[in-house]
C-alpha cells in the first residue's frame, strides 16, 4: 500500500470513529463505578433484589384488592353475615379445606398460646378475620375498616398459589416454603364463594351458573391460566382444562417457565399473572393475544395492551424475578431412595432410557428452546394448542421425591400419570425402550434423587 493510500485510510477511520463513537466514550473519564467498587455494586443489588423480591412474593398484592375486594365481594364471604359480611363466613377449619395455609411465624403469640390451650374457635370466621389482620394467611391480604375490625377487602399475592408450609405446627400451618407449589389449595371452590361474578360472567360472555361449573371443576392444586384467553373451560373429552399450579424453585438457567411453550420467561409470566390473573393493576402488552381466533375472550377485552393509570407491578419484575431464581429445588432427605440402584439408574437416564435427550443434567430441561409437540412426548396435543406455538415445554426435573407436596396431584400438566412408574410405563412405551421391570426400577431410583 502506498504512502497516500495509507494516510487516505488512517484518515477515514479517524473520522469514521468520530462520527460512530460518542465524544464522551473517547475521552479518558474512567467509568463511574469499577474495580472493587463494581463488585461492591452489584453484590449490594444482589441483596437488596433478594429482600424486595421476597416481600413482593409474600406480601404484594399489587392492587388486587380492587378486584377480589372491590368487584367479585370476596371479603364478605369471608366475614359472614354475622361480621358484616355475606352467608355463613369462612372458618379457619373450611379455610384450611380449601387448602389455604397459615404462616405459624405470623401468628402473634397470645393467639398461638390460645391455639396450643384449644381456646381458639376454628369454626368462627371471627377466628379467619384474627389470622387476616395478623398478616398470617399466606397469600392473601385482608383490608380492614377504621374500626380494625371490620373487613372491607381483600387481594392476593404470588405466594397464595406457589407456596406452602412444612406443617410443623398442624396440618396447614407451619413455616413458609415459598416456590412450592400448593397443591391443596382449591382456587375454584374459593372463587366460587364470590357473592358478585360479574366480572367473570361480563369478561367470558357466560351465566354465573356456567362461571361456577367451569371453577369448581379444577379441583386442588388446579388453575386454568388461559380461561380468560380462549373461553376453553373443558377438554374434549369433558375433563377440566386447568392445569397443575407448578413448582416456581430451581428454575435458574430454564427457559420458558410454563407447562405449554412460548409465553415466555419467568418474568413475562409474572407480569402476566400480575395483570391478568391476580387482576392487579399494572401495564402489560402481548399482541399475540389480539388473535381472535385463538384468543376471542383475550382479543375481545383487550387483555394483551392492559394500560392501567397506577402501575403496581411493572417496577416490581426485577426483584420479583431476581428472587424467584434463587429459590432453591428441595433436597431429598435421606433414605428416599436407593444410592445403588439410582447409580444405575443414571446410567439408564444418559443412555438406554434416552431421558437425557431432552431433559439435559444438570438443568434437566433442554438448554435453549425447550419445547416439544404432543406427538413428539405421546399425549394430546389440546393443552399445547393453547399456547402461542402449539407446544408443551420439557419440564425441568425437580423434586421428583416430593409426592406429599410439590408432586401431589401427579406428574405432567395435568397429572395425568399419578406416580413416577406411570411417566416411565409410558415412555418405555411410546419410545419402545424395552426396559426390564429391573430396569425401570432403578430408574425411578434415579429420578427420585433429583
Amino acid at each position: 500500500m502506498s504512502l497516500h493510500s495509507q494516510g487516505t485510510a488512517a484518515l477515514f477511520l479517524l473520522l469514521l470513529s468520530s462520527t460512530i463513537i460518542p465524544a464522551a466514550a473517547q475521552t479518558s473519564k474512567s467509568p463511574t463505578v469499577g474495580g472493587k467498587d463494581f463488585d461492591a455494586a452489584a453484590a449490594d443489588q444482589a441483596r437488596r433484589y433478594l429482600e424486595e423480591g421476597r416481600e413482593t412474593f409474600r406480601f404484594d398484592t399489587f392492587g388486587s384488592e380492587d378486584f377480589w375486594g372491590g368487584k367479585l365481594k370476596l371479603h364478605e364471604a369471608i366475614a359472614g353475615e354475622k361480621l358484616g359480611g355475606k352467608g355463613p363466613g369462612l372458618s379457619p377449619k373450611k379455610a384450611l379445606e380449601l387448602g389455604l395455609k397459615v404462616d405459624v411465624n405470623a401468628i402473634p403469640k397470645d393467639v398461638a398460646v390460645a391455639l396450643g390451650k384449644g381456646d381458639v374457635d376454628l369454626d368462627d370466621p371471627a377466628s379467619t378475620l384474627l389470622l387476616l389482620k395478623a398478616n398470617a394467611v399466606v397469600g392473601a391480604t385482608g383490608f380492614f375498616g377504621a374500626d380494625g375490625k371490620t373487613l372491607t377487602s381483600v387481594g392476593i399475592q404470588c405466594a397464595v398459589c406457589h407456596s406452602t408450609v412444612d406443617d410443623a405446627y398442624a396440618p396447614g400451618i407451619g413455616h413458609r416454603l415459598d416456590g412450592w407449589p400448593n397443591r391443596d389449595l382449591n382456587i375454584g371452590a374459593i372463587v366460587a364463594l364470590a357473592p358478585d361474578l360479574t366480572a367473570f360472567t361480563e369478561m367470558l360472555q357466560v351465566s354465573e351458573a356456567d362461571v361456577k361449573k367451569a371453577v369448581e371443576a379444577w379441583g386442588p392444586g388446579k388453575f386454568d391460566a388461559e380461561l380468560n384467553l380462549d373461553g376453553k373451560a373443558f377438554r374434549p373429552d369433558g375433563k377440566t382444562s386447568a392445569t397443575l399450579n407448578p413448582p416456581a424453585f430451581g428454575l435458574a438457567g430454564v427457559n420458558n417457565h410454563t407447562w405449554t411453550g412460548a409465553w415466555g420467561t419467568v418474568s413475562y409470566w409474572n407480569a402476566y399473572v400480575g395483570n391478568l390473573e391476580m387482576h392487579g393493576k399494572g401495564t402489560f402488552y402481548d399482541p399475540r393475544l389480539d388473535d381472535a381466533e385463538k384468543y376471542p375472550v383475550a382479543a375481545r377485552t383487550k387483555q394483551g395492551h392492559k394500560q392501567d393509570k397506577e402501575d403496581r407491578i411493572t417496577a416490581k419484575l426485577p426483584a420479583l424475578h431476581f428472587y424467584q431464581l434463587s429459590l432453591p429445588t428441595p433436597q431429598p432427605p435421606e433414605g428416599t431412595f436407593d444410592s445403588a440402584a439410582a447409580e444405575k439408574g443414571k446410567t439408564l437416564f444418559n443412555d438406554k432410557a434416552k431421558c437425557a435427550t431432552c431433559h439435559v443434567p444438570p438443568l434437566f430441561t433442554e438448554p435453549g428452546w425447550n419445547l416439544h409437540t404432543g406427538d413428539e412426548i405421546g399425549i394430546d396435543d389440546f393443552q399445547a394448542k393453547r399456547a402461542p406455538d402449539g407446544r408443551y415445554r420439557t419440564a425441568p426435573l425437580r423434586a421428583l421425591w416430593n409426592m406429599d407436596k410439590v408432586h401431589k396431584g401427579g406428574f405432567y400438566h395435568d397429572g395425568r400419570f399419578a406416580m413416577l412408574e406411570d411417566v416411565v410405563a409410558h415412555y418405555n412405551d411410546h419410545l419402545n425402550l424395552n426396559l426390564s421391570a429391573e430396569e425401570k426400577g432403578d430408574l425411578i431410583e434415579y429420578l427420585k434423587s433429583l
